[in-house]
């Protein structure tokens, strides 16, 4: 018998939630096969196995805390030796191209996880992994999930995966395909009322508790630091963003030629990169003590994504000197790990300003938090077309986003944003003289 030893992960983490096991008790395992999936501070980690053998026990349930350095599992290892486990097993391991992260289930209360997943992972009688049992039709816990958000049924969807295994891609296609239905104004009345109806059943009942875990802990005790530690000076504006539209439409083709997607945040950033050079302070950090400023050479951008994990802010490194299709490959790839839950430790470190894109989700206007320690953070609104006056006082149709700046009103003053503010709204607005400055 063999026990298998959390490893340490490293950046000062002590315990990790169980997501999914990946095995049960009894199983035949091999070298380096995917066990257990567990949730950090950061992130999503994948435990693999350190050698072949037979499960013999679970120490942790899923959805329970497991302390590193503790017992995870004990396995009989072939050939019958007997030792104690602890080896650096811990990696991220990517997604493949059929496959959805596992879908996690921190935000489950104990009773509504033993409602939709057993105590103990159960055997897919089709495909012969072991995972989250829901009955006949293989499919992942991130599938499942989606599935149930849109009230579908898996018997419902054709699976293209192996054994009739359901994929992400399966479910978008049967939405789709599916007719959409007029809901009439009576209609939604009636469904609103009836829905209003279970409410009011439940207004005496007890309210459903989660543990605050995981990314969403962090990002708690972080945000009560920055906006209890730190004087935010708040500072809006208007920028008319319709030549940028324009040039983005035009060098769309261009990047999809190149397997880049192009949003607006690469001009954001570039242009933000390039408006430090006339504030150098916004790049600048305050020591712990208080008595230095630390001003970095390089432009670490933060970008803020809502994950199901809870808000992550990676940044893209050295914008100052990457191109706008570098800029664009690297959104792409820090958006899609936040997302999933993945993100790298390094970049997560070394930002020195950020950006918070709440206008992605339909928000006009924002007071963002400083992403301590940096200096500033600017939220970014939704684009409206709105009538605006020309030089020759004629009504034009024009796109207008909303900006919201934080600063550190320590070592931060309103000029000083102004100013920042303006530079930067001048290359957007006017985004061919950007060309002036690329190097």
């Amino acid at each position: 018998m063999s026990d298998f030893l959390l490893p340490d992960i490293g950046e000062g983490i002590v315990e990790c939630e169980v997501v999914e096991w990946r095995v049960a008790e009894g199983d035949t395992i091999e070298e380096d096969q995917p066990i257990v999936e567990v949730m950090t501070d950061k992130a999503l980690v994948e435990i693999t196995a350190p050698e072949a053998g037979v499960v013999t026990k679970l120490y942790v349930a899923q959805g329970q805390i497991a302390k590193v350095h503790a017992p995870l599992y004990a396995y009989q290892v072939d050939g019958g030796n007997s030792a104690v486990v602890d080896q650096e097993h811990a990696a991220e391991a990517p997604a493949t191209d059929n496959e959805v992260p596992v879908e996690l289930l921190t935000n489950l209360s104990k009773a509504e996880a033993s409602a939709v997943a057993p105590s103990a992972p159960s055997k897919d009688a089709a495909t012969g992994e072991y995972g989250i049992g829901y009955g006949k039709v293989p499919a992942s816990p991130a599938v499942r999930r989606l599935v149930r958000e849109h009230s579908l049924k898996l018997t419902e969807i054709t699976g293209s995966g192996k054994d009739g295994r359901v994929l992400k891609e399966d479910v978008l296609v049967h939405l789709d395909q599916a007719p959409q239905t007029y809901t009439s104004p009576n209609q939604a009345t009636e469904q609103s009322v009836s829905q209003a109806r279970p409410l009011r059943q439940a207004e005496h009942q007890a309210p459903r508790v989660e543990p605050l875990r995981g990314v969403r802990a962090v990002m708690a005790k972080r945000m009560v630091e920055a906006a209890s530690t730190i004087p935010h000076f708040h500072y809006g504006e208007e920028i008319d963003v319709t030549s940028l539209l324009a040039l983005r439409e035009r060098l769309k083709p261009l990047a999809e030629a190149q397997g880049e997607r192009l949003t607006l945040m690469p001009f954001f950033m570039k242009a933000m990169a390039l408006a430090v050079a006339y504030e150098p302070i916004v790049n600048a950090q305050l020591n712990a003590d208080g008595d230095e400023l630390h001003y970095y050479p390089q432009c670490n951008i933060g970008m803020a994504v809502d994950s199901k994990v809870g808000l992550m802010v990676p940044n893209v490194k050295n914008v100052e000197s990457l191109t706008l299709l570098e800029i664009a490959r690297e959104v792409g790839r820090l958006t899609t790990a936040a997302r999933e839950g993945r993100v790298d430790q390094a970049d997560l470190k070394g930002g020195t300003i950020s950006i918070s894109n709440i206008g992605a989700l339909g928000g006009t206007y924002a007071a963002p938090i400083i992403n301590a320690p940096e200096a500033a953070i600017v939220a970014i609104g939704k684009t409206q077309w709105l009538p605006r006056f020309d030089d020759q006082g004629a009504v034009q149709r024009r796109a207008i986003m909303t900006i919201t700046w934080a600063g550190d009103h320590r070592f931060i003053d309103g000029g000083t944003i102004a100013r920042f503010c303006n530079a930067w709204k001048g290359f957007l607005e006017a985004p061919e003289t950007m060309l002036l400055h690329l190097g």
